[in-house]
């Protein structure tokens, strides 16, 4: 099939994480979206992609693994996920990286773990853990907040699932910081760090491996390394790829939630307001944070075969990008999608994906940032930014690194 481009705006380039860094996303796609809905993104480096932007197109690929592929011999889930390829040599294909029928067996294997009673039960350590964190900054005035609390909280959650000591939560923060790095500098030092935290974290998850072989308990490490398929049990290098995927998902998506969730509340007092008088709407704001924040940028497939896709004709082989950040804010599904609404309620948002892909954390994810804002927000109504906001330089997360807050401390 020959490629027959829509004409489109020039000197842009989706995937300049810089786009992401200086938060300028939203009104560049809210323009393709009316003029370019697929857009054929050339690039700077000569792997040019479609970009997908509106939400039923979105939706459409993803529940069509058959004519676009999530596997890793297609080319993975990220943009440019052929640059790892190097620093991923010798590791197994994450659930993100397969398509059906195998995605559909090693999903099984995990989904246990996330089932509704499972999550309700951690309700309250989860609230313990909440309270813990602010009750050390309490006293204080001002902090630093991914640090202090949006950070840690995810990160101690998912040590304790693993069955983890939580002395040993940093090191997997880190190792899981230079994975998902992108073009961060401050997380991605070099590729040789990249390569030497990948091998570390592989060591620790076969130390935890082994441990549970010999002493199984009730957590996600004991579950995978008791796990078969088809008779046998769950290779070492395919234990590692979800080992890798549980620490580095639990750990980015519920992190950038709570810091872009707590911005969003700060730069709309009004709806800041409403949840305070109305702490019942929580669970529902919590929806709507991961919708406005779009923790993950985005999702590529890759065309198996020539196609069309609303109109627009895309090559066997042609990468196809789905912005999540860009069907969040879709005009044609939400009303007044540039408005951030804690009572939002109807067609769910893409935060979590779609299709066979969806996020099997999600739960999970929202009751973190349901017990997190009920908490903070009874105990440090006016907690706003006071300094320099710094976003993580990444097309893949939307994440921020720092957000110095202040708040009436506690007596």
């Amino acid at each position: 099939m020959t490629r027959e481009e829509p004409a489109a705006p020039s000197r842009v380039d989706l995937a300049d994480p810089g786009i992401f860094e200086r938060d300028a996303a939203r009104h560049l796609f809210a323009q393709l979206r009316q003029e370019h809905p697929i857009w054929w993104n050339p690039g700077t480096d000569g792997r040019g992609f479609w970009s997908v932007l509106r939400y039923r197109d979105i939706v459409a690929v993803s529940k069509n693994p058959r004519l676009f592929s999530s596997a890793r011999h297609q080319g993975g889930h990220r943009i440019h996920d052929e640059v790892d390829a190097e620093i991923t040599q010798g590791l197994e294909a994450s659930m993100l990286s397969m398509d059906p029928p195998e995605h559909n067996t090693h999903r099984g294997m995990v989904a246990p773990a996330f089932t509704p009673e499972r999550i309700r039960g951690l309700e309250a350590r989860i609230r313990a853990r909440v309270t813990s964190l602010l009750d050390r900054i309490a006293h204080q005035g001002e902090c630093e907040f991914v640090s202090s609390v949006a950070a840690e909280l995810p990160i101690q959650v998912i040590a304790e699932l693993l069955g983890v000591p939580q002395e040993d939560r940093l090191r997997l923060f880190e190792w899981s910081n230079a994975l998902i790095g992108e073009d961060d500098p401050d997380m991605r030092k070099s590729a040789g760090h990249i390569r030497q935290c990948s091998k570390d974290m592989g060591i620790y998850a076969l130390k935890l491996w082994r441990e549970r072989l010999r002493r199984p308990g009730d957590d996600l490490v004991s579950m995978l390394a008791g796990t078969e398929i088809d008779g046998e049990v769950m290779s070492i290098p395919r234990y590692f790829a979800t080992f890798f995927l549980l620490v580095i998902a639990g750990n980015e998506s519920v992190r950038n939630s709570i810091s872009g969730g707590l911005l969003a509340l700060s730069q709309h007092p009004a709806q800041r307001r409403r949840l305070i008088e109305e702490p019942t709407l929580i669970p529902l704001a919590a929806k709507e944070i991961i919708r406005w924040v779009s923790p993950f940028l985005h999702m590529r497939r890759t065309a198996t075969e020539d196609t069309v896709l609303s109109g627009q004709p895309i090559a066997k082989g042609d990468k196809v990008v789905l912005w999540y950040i860009s069907g969040n804010f879709d005009e044609e599904v939400f009303e007044h999608p540039e408005r951030f609404d804690v009572a939002r309620s109807g067609v769910p948002h893409l935060g979590f994906g779609q299709g066979q892909h969806y996020c099997l954390g999600w739960r999970l994810a929202e009751l973190q940032l349901t017990v997190l804002f009920q908490e903070l927000l009874r105990r440090f109504p006016d907690m706003e930014p006071c300094g320099q906001v710094r976003r993580v330089r990444s097309n893949f997360v939307n994440g921020i690194k720092e957000l110095p807050v202040r708040f009436t401390p506690e007596r």
